[in-house]
């Protein structure tokens, strides 16, 4: 019976050994395994940053142009007033002219 005893702890302590070097092996892997997934994140932390920052700066050069285009009419429709204003009086008087001369 103690010859039997003695197998099983042998036994026993062959598992613990192949769960002690399968635990060991693991541990040693665990480390790249971390560096690979925290270097893919970083990679697609960086991908996802640099397409917002793009779309950021193609957004403000939108408005950028947009302001521009505001600006250029603004001073269109200055220009505009301006020579109705000055010719007003001129087609006023010239109407006026039409009207009685014809009446």
């Amino acid at each position: 019976m103690n010859e039997k005893r003695i197998q099983e702890v042998i036994e026993v302590e062959r598992r613990a050994q192949d769960i002690v070097a399968s635990a060991q092996k693991e541990a040693e892997r665990l480390p790249a395994l971390a560096e690979a997934e925290g270097q893919d994140i970083i990679s697609r932390a960086r991908a996802a940053a640099e397409e917002e920052a793009l779309r950021l700066v193609e957004q403000a050069r939108a408005l950028d142009q947009v302001a521009v285009i505001v600006s250029a009419t603004q001073n269109r429709i200055e220009e505009t007033e301006k020579l109705a204003g000055a010719n007003f009086e001129q087609a006023v008087a010239y109407v006026l002219e039409r009207v009685i001369g014809k009446a």
